[in-house]
């Protein structure tokens, strides 16, 4: 696949974003990690925890409010130096045996391309950020954890980062990087209704499904 790399606006490179779980890797990841940090009584405490009708329910507002119900009884009180390093174990796991091979050359292919990458995801920052590292991307836009005097609070910071506010981050970030005007988002990836608002911004967009993409 050729893929026009120039930006438009003049910079002559472009941004290519992935979406992470079920588009390079192979399954969902934030209840993995939660139950990895909580133990997997804690994770299937913490579900227990969230209304059946939230849980059963679809909508983004749902899924968000679930989310935080999550987090905070797995990571609520607990140390931030004890969830960066179970972050970075979990980041090597899904790195060994969870990475989708067809996707990932997808990346690498636009990284020797020239162009940027990132990874724009509602995955959890204690394991994408050390991921994003193996996967030498530009940047990680992602759902954070907050932290206040070396303890998780609990809380995410802002909001979950999934549909109109993966395009939110991603423009974002653009801005701060130096990319002005329209067309530098070269190519976004994804899977889900979650990844439709930043498809729609791209120039190619491309839905990854159960189908392997070809190269």
């Amino acid at each position: 696949m050729h893929t026009d790399t120039s930006a438009p606006d003049g910079h002559g490179i472009g941004v290519v974003a992935f979406d992470v779980d079920g588009t390079l890797t192979v399954r969902d990841c934030v209840m993995p990690f939660l139950a990895a940090v909580a133990g997997p009584v804690g994770a299937v405490g913490a579900l227990a925890r969230v209304p059946f009708a939230t849980l059963g329910a679809r909508g983004t507002g749902r899924r968000d409010a679930a989310k935080r119900i999550a987090v905070r009884s797995c990571l609520g009180g607990r140390s931030e130096d004890e969830i960066i390093a179970k972050g970075q174990r979990f980041a090597e796991r899904v790195a060994r045996g969870w990475m989708r091979a067809d996707t990932v050359a997808r990346l690498r292919s636009h990284q020797r391309e020239g162009l940027a990458v990132v990874l724009v995801s509602a995955s959890l920052g204690p394991y994408l950020h050390p991921l994003g590292d193996m996967l030498e991307v530009d940047a990680v836009l992602c759902t954070e954890v907050e932290f206040s005097g070396g303890v998780a609070t609990g809380e995410i910071v802002g909001e979950n980062c999934r549909g109109a506010e993966k395009v939110r981050r991603l423009l974002e970030w653009g801005s701060g990087a130096g990319f002005v005007g329209g067309g530098w988002l070269v190519a976004a990836y994804g899977d889900s209704g979650g990844d439709r608002e930043m498809l729609a911004e791209a120039r190619e967009a491309v839905h990854v499904g159960g189908v392997e993409v070809p190269a």
